[in-house]
């Protein structure tokens, strides 16, 4: 089993499979806080903004782990029409659940992002990236919400995934194209892959999109069609 040295090489080796494509105006969305390395090396290899895309789940009150619907930034929020027909959910109980999520979700903002404002999607090609994928619900929620913030289309990228999971994201209608460089049969876990998987911390997310915004990083741009460096 090949693995990644760590996460800024797996984000080099994602950013070599896209080497030569035209991207109408791609804005790269780190999933905090393990996609944001990843992320980081693409969006330099694209030209492209860098930013974080931060979602919450709205869970089932009785049964946290169903999602009723999810919630991001600037208010966007998607709802799972059949589950709350069927749950019996009131009003109320959406609203509290909402409010519960809004306010860890605007924390969040503010550990990673401060007081920068995000990159704006509406239009844009949204290429949301993680560190791997296990489950999909993660990804799943990013791209109905870069959806609902006007992503004109979403493109989802990570180095591994579980096949299956994978394949029911490429099923999604949000999303237009799921871009994995391992596949394995018999996938288990996505630090197994990595022989550096130490957590990354919320001072380094917070680096690295420093670091983006001061080098230019996040700017409005055209197509992108630059050669990752190898």
């Amino acid at each position: 089993m090949d693995h990644f040295t760590d996460r800024r090489d797996a984000g080099r080796r994602l950013a070599r499979a896209f080497a030569g494509r035209t991207i109408e105006r791609p804005v790269v969305l780190g999933l905090p806080r393990g996609g944001v390395p990843v992320a980081a090396e693409l969006a330099a290899a694209l030209h492209a903004p860098l930013d974080v895309l931060v979602v919450r789940k709205l869970g089932l009150p009785r049964q946290p782990e169903v999602a009723m619907g999810a919630i991001g930034e600037r208010g966007a929020r998607v709802l799972n029409d059949d589950v709350l027909r069927h749950s019996g959910v009131s009003a109320s109980q959406l609203a509290a659940v909402e409010q519960r999520e809004r306010a860890e979700l605007e924390a969040r903002v503010g550990r990673f992002r401060g007081e920068a404002p995000p990159v704006d999607l509406t239009g844009r090609t949204a290429v949301i990236v993680d560190d791997g994928v296990a489950t999909g619900a993660t990804a799943r929620v990013a791209s109905l919400v870069a959806r609902e913030l006007g992503a004109a289309s979403v493109v989802l990228a990570m180095p591994v995934g579980a096949p299956d999971s994978l394949a029911e994201l490429a099923a999604m209608p949000e999303v237009d194209e799921v871009v994995c460089l391992s596949a394995p049969p018999g996938f288990m876990a996505v630090g197994m892959h990595y022989l550096d998987f130490r957590q990354t911390a919320d001072a380094e997310v917070q680096e690295i999109l420093e670091a983006a915004r001061s080098s230019g990083g996040v700017t409005d741009g055209g197509p992108s069609g630059g050669r990752p460096d190898d």
